[in-house]
């Protein structure tokens, strides 16, 4: 009985999985999920989804942009409150069938993971429906420079430093895009 006892300890002890230690995420997957969190992030922005919109910031994150440096969650979130499709909200007449919109699109993301954090760019650029003659129009262009980190297995903006090409803070390069000044022969 004691060897029956035995031999059906070791096969469900054999049956238990072993504690392997986790598996950083490959390159890919990284990747994957920084640009899913990147697209969710514009997508939230223009549907004024502004839970969706903070979910992709860390808590000591840093927002700069047109309308200033934002630090951390409650700043960013007073910021993006009044932007994009958030801005709308409560605007719009209780009788109203349509309303105006502005689509930011990403693109061209080029990222670079090292463990826990990575650094990213990718060009963006906006349009909207908002014409006199009934089709779209664009507004601006640009890129965004992006610092990440992983919390808690989830991929966050740390700093995105955002520039609008069309606007203040255009330049005549942007090193972060790997471009040298024009001007200097090499």
């Amino acid at each position: 009985m004691k060897h029956a006892f035995v031999a059906v300890a070791a096969l469900a002890f054999a049956a238990v999985p072993s504690a392997a230690p986790a598996q950083q995420p490959s390159y890919a997957e990284d990747r994957a999920l920084i640009e899913n969190m990147s697209n969710h992030y514009m997508v939230a922005v223009d549907a004024g989804d502004i839970e969706t919109v903070m979910d992709t910031w860390a808590e000591d994150g840093v927002l700069d942009w047109v309308g200033g440096i934002e630090h951390g969650k409650a700043e960013i979130r007073e910021a993006m409150s009044k932007f994009g499709g958030a801005a709308l909200m409560g605007t719009l007449p209780p009788d109203a069938t349509e309303r105006p919109r502005t689509r930011h699109q990403i693109i061209n993301h080029v990222i670079n993971v090292n463990g826990d954090t990575a650094t990213s760019f990718a060009y963006w650029f906006a349009m909207h429906n908002r014409t006199t003659h009934g089709e779209i129009q664009f507004l601006y262009m640009g890129h965004y420079e992006d610092e990440l980190v992983r919390v808690n297995g989830e991929w966050k903006f740390k700093k995105r430093t955002v520039y609008n090409e069309s606007r203040q803070n255009k330049s005549l390069f942007y090193p972060g895009l790997g471009e040298r000044d024009p001007r200097r022969a090499e």
